[in-house]
């Protein structure tokens, strides 16, 4: 504190965080191939145990997360988003290695859904508990939070361009130029500690052997139209599946169904097990034939047709396995899902446009190109997806089909889907506000905070005298009508009664629920911010009643909302 500044305090701790999230990127994915080798070396063709693997993956992860970890599972970016905006960048100390054991269970045991998601909140919380542990500031911990995040994606594919990218697109809300450094160093450490431990034995990576021909051109932005297409259907499938599955209120309950369902179909649909980046490299490498094998039912196809329509029921089925597996209580993320869909998807949009004759098409570059599509449908990340096929491609070469598809993918699913899977409930909810300062400052205010306490109430049978005395001691000019249960059923102000309160008369044999009125709204202290300004605007008020189940709980001031808010934009803008 006494030498350095914090500016180069804060890079320190990002070159840091980008250390120790490499180290558990390359944890998680040496645990999870453990687990999975451990597994396959048991699985033959008439293995019936490849059905139940996982359902014993889901319910270890249950058992885990509920006894010992004390947590849900669920999307965790999802969450890390929600901590950013709600809990001041505070993200649970647990989180550093409570994903990293769940998610390696849920996929080791061949759950359908990605480490990356996971391996980011480790990241994250990484960051978040190291910036909060120095006692720096909310900006500096969001900041960490990125570069734990950049960190986790640069170390896991070994592409850090795509970490920073990632970082800024998806995590932090808010970019200035200022971010780009500690992000850059926390990219660049989680590379190299990849690189040191497992040079290229990255989580997937492959080498370029076709070239592109712009006379494809017209092929790529179909394949962009399709990708946006699948997109959507991921995403609202998603939720579908979840929604369906989260009608099952016992925990055990839904683990069994979600686990047997997920099992039937790894059973005829093989590659949906685990991540499938095994299935894209046999796409790209050409064996597509191997993707029957261990497959009980379509085992040794050879009509092509068979093997087109096979892959078509992959891309049908595949968003509900990974709903099944986050639903039902399992780990993990849909980063990979999205990646994997979308090379199946274009390996089979190039299959098709081969057989029909449009051109013979290079079907280990559109599954590639699929690939970037769809994520970029999905996350609504397009830079993201773009620089992470270029990097794990090992070159630029693909970079205008690419840029291209991206595009075209994130253009058609922003027509059918405004936000991105993973911010669609916060922003419906009201809990993350994206591209709009002055409601960012606004969801930071605490309602329950700010109530007002200090307004002396009275009882609907009282009457005027007795008001008048509470006239004379308060320091306020609105009264609440209570009942003795504590329920607001009216309030006084000193307008209604200025013209009658000097009259003796009047005073004695006027009661109060003859003066009072209804206010003209109520506020909820569980209510969001926007919603109740959108009240005070609405009603012409300047106080409005908070009302918590029917009991009366204060007021909300609009000038005590305002000078509040100036106080966090203050705030805000000196961090």
């Amino acid at each position: 504190m006494k030498h350095i500044s914090n500016k180069n305090f804060v890079l320190m701790l990002a070159g840091l965080i980008g250390l120790i999230s490499g180290i558990a990127a390359v944890i998680l994915k040496e645990s999870v191939h453990f687990i999975q080798h451990k597994l396959h070396e048991s699985i033959t063709l008439e293995n019936y145990l490849y059905f139940t693997f996982p359902l014993i993956g889901i319910l270890l992860t249950v058992l885990i997360s509920k006894y010992i970890l004390k947590e849900t599972m669920g999307h965790g970016i999802t969450q890390i988003l929600y901590d950013i905006a709600k809990k001041s960048s505070v993200i649970k100390r647990t989180r550093m290695y409570s994903r990293m054991i769940t998610s390696a269970l849920t996929v080791g045991f061949g759950g359908s859904v990605g480490l990356e998601a996971p391996i980011v909140v480790t990241g994250s919380a990484i960051g978040s508990n190291i910036g909060k542990f120095m006692h720096l500031n909310y900006k500096k911990r969001t900041l960490l939070i990125g570069c734990g995040a950049a960190g986790a994606i640069s170390a896991i594919f070994n592409s850090p361009v795509a970490g920073v990218i990632f970082s800024l697109e998806v995590i932090l809300a808010d970019v200035t130029i200022g971010m780009f450094i500690p992000l850059l160093i926390a990219s660049v450490s989680g590379a190299l500690i990849s690189l040191t431990l497992l040079g290229d034995d990255v989580l997937f990576s492959f080498k370029l052997v076709d070239s592109f021909t712009a006379a494809d051109t017209p092929q790529y932005i179909l394949l962009g139209i399709v990708c946006g297409l699948v997109s959507v259907y991921f995403t609202r499938m998603t939720y579908k599946i979840e929604g369906l599955i989260g009608k099952v209120k016992q925990v055990y309950g839904k683990a069994v169904v979600g686990g047997i369902l997920l099992g039937i179909i790894i059973l005829v649909f093989p590659p949906i097990y685990g991540e499938g980046y095994e299935t894209i490299k046999l796409l790209l490498a050409g064996k597509e034939s191997q993707i029957f094998n261990r497959s009980l039912f379509f085992n040794n196809l050879e009509d092509a047709w068979m093997l087109l329509a096979f892959i078509f029921g992959v891309i049908l089925i595949k968003p509900v396995a990974s709903a099944l597996t986050i639903g039902s209580g399992g780990s993990g993320g849909i980063f990979a899902p999205s990646l994997f869909l979308g090379g199946v998807t274009g390996f089979l949009f190039a299959a098709v446009s081969n057989v029909i004759t449009w051109g013979n098409v290079s079907t280990s570059n559109f599954t590639l190109v699929g690939m970037c599509g769809v994520m970029s449908g999905v996350l609504y990340a397009p830079l993201t997806a773009i620089f992470l096929i270029a990097e794990i491609t090992s070159g630029y070469e693909l970079f205008v089909p690419l840029m291209l598809v991206s595009a075209i993918a994130f253009s058609t699913s922003s027509i059918f889907e405004k936000h991105s899977l993973y911010t669609k409930h916060l922003i419906e909810r009201g809990d993350l506000i994206q591209y709009d300062k002055d409601r960012q400052v606004l969801s930071q205010i605490n309602l329950t905070k700010i109530i007002e306490k200090d307004l002396l109430v009275i009882r609907p049978e009282a009457n005027l005298e007795a008001l008048v005395d509470l006239v004379r001691i308060s320091k306020r000019n609105i009264f609440p009508v209570v009942t003795e249960g504590n329920e607001l059923v009216g309030v006084v102000t000193l307008d209604d009664i200025r013209n009658i309160m000097f009259d003796l008369d009047k005073r004695e044999t006027t009661p109060i629920r003859a003066i009072m009125h209804k206010p003209p709204a109520y506020v909820s202290p569980h209510e969001n911010m926007q919603s109740v300004m959108e009240k005070f605007e609405r009603t012409g008020a300047w106080n409005l009643p908070v009302i918590d189940n029917g009991k009366y709980k204060g007021f909300l001031s609009k000038s005590r909302i305002f000078n509040t808010y100036r106080t966090k934009l203050i705030r805000t803008n000196r961090e």
